[in-house]
């Protein structure tokens, strides 16, 4: 009788602890940050996670009610990894919106969980055009190659560079990066001397920056992820390929705000088309940029850092909207067509694709108050995504 009575005890008090667990989490919404914090794209997680706390410590910890709760995890930048993650984070943690992946293997990798768990996913960093259908809870805040690449084909043929080598890291978004510079270029009468593609693990862009050199190019055209911009521009100099007249282009990852003052001068006069630089000339983006340095020991944020700054934006505002009820739908439902101002400038969520419609610009590198920048002189408003025009 006695042990019939103890256990009926404990069975009380494991009902009242799952009861007040319960409360506990209705109370608290979990964003499962899925970020690579170690290896070849460890600046990525850096500047990603730097954006995210500090938007929450603007912005406050309670939203509609509830308490916002940052679970950050290391991917490692292993696509496997990611999705293994993922599975832990919505199974275990219960998070009500997935956000972060670094590299578009990784984003790839975890879009059937979301599908399956109908957790909204808010990608701030990958950037390969197919990323959005790979499920129908994928909401980007970053930007996709084919928008940045479509501006410098435009760009680089009427501006001297006909004769283009192109030069990008073998996996989607260099593929993006390399198919829409290369049809723009021959649409604007250009021609591409060769294609060369580099091995996303360990890269050695020597004998490929060798090659580029025998073929004399007007210029070379180059994608690499977030991080690798001061290998390309350290070899790219050492070969003299500047001296020999042949121009460096790209997109805004080879010239890095993260990195471009460690380039040196070598990087001067470098155009590229993104759409973030850390000297964009608006009042929202000195204000970031400001509080993000103060927040941060003087670190510089990048486009990657801007892609999470802004994931968080719509998050916050999807939660707002939804007034903390619902799951995952109605979450996604309240993402779908936020316009806003960003630090990069007017931005918003297209309801159809679910990607982002943002301003792309053609910046130069130059030296402004004793630092390097990718100065701005020219814009190309309300780009979509080109890979989901046709």
């Amino acid at each position: 009788m006695r042990k019939r009575q103890v256990l009926k005890a404990v069975a009380l008090v494991v009902t009242a602890l799952t009861a007040t667990q319960s409360i506990a989490d209705g109370n608290t919404f979990k964003i499962g940050l899925i970020l690579p914090m170690t290896g070849q794209q460890a600046s990525t997680g850096r500047q990603i996670e730097a954006a995210a706390k500090l938007y929450m410590a603007q912005n406050g910890d309670t939203v509609a009610g509830k308490k916002i709760h940052l679970i950050i995890k290391d991917d490692t930048t292993i696509p496997d990894v990611s999705k293994r993650l993922a599975q832990e984070l919505v199974v275990n943690d219960k998070v009500d919106v997935l956000a972060g992946f670094g590299i578009t293997p990784s984003a790839l990798a975890t879009a059937p969980i979301a599908t399956q768990s109908k957790t909204p996913m808010v990608v701030m960093a990958a950037a390969t055009s197919s990323i959005t259908q790979a499920s129908p809870y994928i909401v980007r805040t970053s930007f996709t190659l084919a928008q940045a690449a479509v501006a410098m084909g435009d760009w680089a043929p009427k501006n001297g560079m006909k004769k283009v080598v192109t030069l990008v890291s073998d996996y989607g978004p260099g593929i993006d990066a390399e198919k829409y510079f290369v049809e723009r270029l021959l649409f604007n009468g250009g021609q591409v001397a060769e294609s060369l593609r580099v091995p996303m693990r360990n890269p050695d862009f020597a004998p490929f920056l060798q090659k580029v050199r025998d073929l004399k190019p007007d210029a070379l055209f180059v994608f690499v992820p977030s991080g690798a911009g001061a290998a390309v521009m350290k070899q790219f100099l050492e070969r003299g390929m500047d001296k020999a007249g042949i121009k460096l282009i790209g997109t805004g990852d080879v010239t890095d705000d993260d990195q471009l003052n460690d380039m040196g001068d070598g990087a001067l006069h470098v155009v590229t088309s993104h759409h973030y630089s850390a000297s964009h000339p608006s009042a929202t983006n000195k204000k970031f940029v400001e509080a993000f340095q103060k927040a941060n020991k003087g670190m510089r944020p990048n486009f990657m850092a801007v892609g999470g700054y802004d994931g968080m934006r719509v998050i916050y505002e999807a939660l707002k909207a939804s007034k903390g009820q619902g799951g995952g739908d109605a979450l996604l439902a309240a993402m779908k067509g936020q316009i806003f101002e960003s630090p990069r400038g007017p931005m918003f969520i297209d309801s159809q694709t679910r990607d982002i419609v943002q301003n792309i610009y053609l910046r130069k590198v130059q030296r402004q108050d004793g630092q390097l920048y990718n100065v701005e002189f020219d814009v190309i408003k309300d780009v979509k995504d080109p890979g989901k025009t046709k």
